[in-house]
């Protein structure tokens, strides 16, 4: 409960970095429908694809209230680019930079289970390692029932992270569309949950900080 009348309205929106890096284009399509789930939620949202990371791009994530990764699974983990990429945030690492952020991640694969677990595990851990805070799905399972639908959100049954199967000779504009929509409530989740951990750090500036070691 918000106390003393705070009720959020004075806290910037949040800045939302969607980071991700795709294939064939549809790891594309669910990283749009993050953003534009982040939008939904009140967020600053800018879409950064790792294989064309600049300088400018570094800076972008560093300050960034929540960062959402997204990759393909390939051979049951992260694709080999963003592999890349998470080897270069070394540094960052070691230096607590993105410490307390908050963080998510959605893949794709072109079977229905693909491991895809194995990738969110990857990319929750790779959170963890920056010392991110991790938001989960939110969802319960879709289409588990006689009267589910292959158009449930969450459709394939994933909570640490969003999760898509695409046929792998389907264009990028043949994502399934109920994977469309759990991941743009992927990104709406993240922005609310980061809008009040901001709220709750104006209420509580001592709980921003690390304690002392």
């Amino acid at each position: 409960m918000i106390h003393n009348g705070h009720n959020g309205t004075d806290i910037a929106a949040p800045s939302v970095a969607v980071v991700y890096h795709s294939g064939f284009g549809h790891t594309t399509t669910l990283a749009e429908a993050v953003a534009a789930g982040a939008r939904d939620g009140g967020a600053k949202v800018t879409v950064l694809p790792v294989a064309t990371m600049t300088d400018d791009d570094w800076d972008t994530l560093d300050g960034a209230d929540a960062m959402i990764f997204g990759t393909a699974t390939y051979m049951g983990n992260v694709s080999a680019g963003f592999q890349a990429f998470a080897e270069k945030t070394g540094r960052r690492c070691m230096t607590g930079s993105w410490r307390d952020k908050v963080a998510a991640g959605f893949t794709n694969s072109g079977a229905k289970s693909g491991d895809k677990l194995a990738t969110l595990n990857s990319l929750a851990i790779f959170a963890a390692q920056h010392h991110m805070h991790w938001v989960n799905l939110g969802l319960g399972p879709g289409w588990n029932s006689s009267a589910g639908s292959e158009h449930d959100l969450n459709r394939l049954g994933f909570w640490l992270g969003a999760a898509a199967a695409t046929d792998v000779d389907a264009d990028p504009d043949q994502v399934h569309p109920a994977d469309v929509q759990t991941c743009r409530h992927l990104g709406q989740r993240v922005a609310l949950v980061t809008r009040q951990l901001n709220i709750g750090r104006t209420l509580s500036p001592a709980a921003s900080t690390p304690a002392a070691s």
